[in-house]
């Protein structure tokens, strides 16, 4: 071994442990470990995940299986009541300045799995941590969403990051200040990105943070038992030093990457996880069975799955998806109803606007802001004549009769993501002659770098509401936005949403409410995506599992309130 390696080797073993302090007081040793070991093997759920955890940072995590593992480990400032209500967590309660600019939190004594208590740093640090790195949802703190002071200069204009609007009156007393009020701000709270992170340890763990027990802190409902990047298994354990431990009784969850549909029913059937999500033909399957149909509850999964196109004139297909009259071909030539019906099979709904139904209501009206999906008929519906003479104009203005794109997908999405992908090739391919839509399956991480990176043509994606508020996907399609993979811009969308967030309509509800409608309009105008569905979930519980609450937006799943009979 030469003498570099070896230094390697022991700087390694160093961070690792300096990391090590991650383990808690009750599992951190042989004899702290024996009483949840015992308590799991009394109250354990086997749970499937849907796709691997791609990332235990809560400022690096961007899907909702790895928010779910986060959240049962690590608490925020508030959580979600059984109806999504922001109720406290971490902050035992806070106050709202007259103006609406300035909240002021008080953090409740509770601590970390180190022994280390939970302060207001904690919060400084990791949202600090967030905008100066730029992180893909660090775009949650800026004038789209949370308006927090000085978000937008760190991230887009390399502002000091210690000018962030956020700060520790005292270990006990976080204050933040806002540019303009956001009136669910509280609700934004519970949401992984705005969690906090023990400094000391973080910065000690460095990019090995978050990849295995020794290297991932708690301070939440559960500790991580054990877990390796990529793994198809793992547990999580109940953790005794919980502020609100009393609370919890399910001493362990131990969750299995489940990536077929006919897979998560028999590992129901056999008993081996508790809780599964199906669709398909296993879901009429399991209707028509004596001994499941009582076990199937179906819940929004909030999910909207839509095609996105790459629109760069920059991009390896020439520029051909930047053109409007061909991305509404597409939409047009696409029969949502048959998608849902005969491929997902889940409940799920097909979906005609950019903002799917069911999330979001008028808090003036109480009206569903995507109830009517007839809306946008004129240019989103399953019409092959309109297909027909959307792509005849597009064949016009680019010069060209024929056309060949690939569609990539997720090949752990689910199993019926590969259904989809071919129902709409053939549908597209059909409707209009002279398309040819090739399919390429790749890992999830994989079709999103690729996204991220303006490599590819079409891709079937999705995205779930992180808050109750149709800016969650209108904020999306802002210029430069993290998660416009399609790379659009639009001068009048960019100006709607910003008199949404820090300008004209931010103290006027009802003006702020139609402009985002008007946004919308030319969202759907101009076919910035093809939205497909809206997901459903249908779940498999087992008899003996009660209590788990289901949310479309943020968090699909909590089980902080869940029992195990015997």
């Amino acid at each position: 071994m030469t003498k570099k390696l070896l230094a390697i080797l022991v700087a390694l073993v160093m961070v690792l442990a300096a990391c090590g302090t991650a383990a808690p007081a009750n599992s951190g040793n042989d004899e702290g470990a024996k009483p949840a070991e015992t308590a799991a093997a009394e109250k354990s759920i086997g749970v499937m995940l849907s796709t691997n955890v791609m990332s235990l940072d809560c400022n690096l995590a961007t899907d909702g299986d790895s928010f779910e593992v986060i959240a049962d480990c690590i608490d925020g400032l508030t959580q979600m009541d059984a109806d999504g209500a922001a109720i406290p967590a971490l902050a035992e309660s806070w106050e709202i300045s007259e103006d609406g600019l300035t909240w002021t939190f008080h953090l409740r004594d509770a601590k970390w799995a180190n022994g280390d208590p939970v302060t207001a740093n904690d919060f400084v640090f990791a949202w600090k941590t967030a905008v100066a790195t730029n992180v893909e949802y660090g775009y949650m703190f800026d004038s789209s969403v949370a308006c927090v002071k000085n978000a937008d200069e760190i991230m887009y204009e390399g502002a000091d990051p210690d000018t962030l609007g956020v700060s520790a009156a005292d270990d006990k007393t976080l204050v933040v200040e806002l540019i303009a009020p956001v009136s669910f701000f509280d609700s934004l709270m519970y949401f992984p990105t705005f969690y906090p992170l023990n400094e000391k340890f973080y910065t000690e763990c460095g990019d090995t943070y978050g990849t295995s027990p020794e290297t991932f802190l708690s301070n939440g409902a559960y500790i991580l038992s054990d877990y390796t990047p990529g793994a198809a298994s793992f547990t999580v354990t109940k953790n005794l030093d919980y502020w609100n431990a009393d609370q919890v009784s399910i001493d362990s969850i131990k969750y299995q990457v489940v990536g077929s549909s006919d897979n998560a029913l028999t590992a129901f059937k056999s008993g081996t996880l508790d809780l599964v999500v199906i669709s398909g033909s296993q879901v009429p399957a399991a209707q028509e069975d004596e001994n499941l149909a009582s076990k199937i509850k179906v819940t929004g999964a909030g999910y909207m799955w839509y095609l996105s196109f790459s629109q760069t004139e920059a991009n390896a297909n020439g520029g051909q998806l930047a053109n409007t009259n061909l991305r509404l071909a597409f939409t047009n030539a696409i029969d949502r109803e048959s998608l849902v019906e005969n491929y997902v099979m889940d409940g799920s709904l097909p979906t005609y606007t950019c903002v799917p139904p069911q999330f979001a209501a008028s808090a003036t009206t109480g009206e569903d802001f995507s109830g009517d999906q007839d809306k946008f008929k004129d240019v989103c519906s399953f019409d092959t004549a309109k297909a027909l003479e959307y792509f005849e104009a597009a064949k016009a203005e680019l010069g060209v009769d024929t056309f060949e794109f690939t569609m990539i997908y997720g090949n752990n999405e689910g199993d019926e993501v590969q259904k989809v992908a071919q129902a709409i090739k053939e549908q597209i391919e059909g409707a209009l002659p002279g398309v040819t839509l090739n399919l390429q399956a790749m890992s999830k991480a994989e079709r999103l770098d690729k996204m991220q990176n303006d490599n590819y043509d079409v891709a079937l994606t999705r995205w779930g509401p992180d808050y109750a508020d149709p800016m969650t996907y209108l904020g999306m399609w802002i210029t430069d936005n993290a998660n416009n993979y399609g790379f659009w811009s639009n001068a009048d969308y960019d100006q709607l949403i910003k008199d949404c967030t820090t300008g004209a309509y931010i103290n006027d509800y009802e003006a702020r409410w139609n402009a985002l409608y008007e946004a919308e309009t030319i969202a759907m105008n101009e076919a910035v995506i093809a939205p497909l569905y809206t997901k459903a979930s249908a779940n498999l519980i087992s008899d003996k599992l009660q209590g788990v609450e289901f949310h479309p937006v943020a968090l699909n799943r909590v089980y902080k309130s869940a029992t195990v009979s015997d």
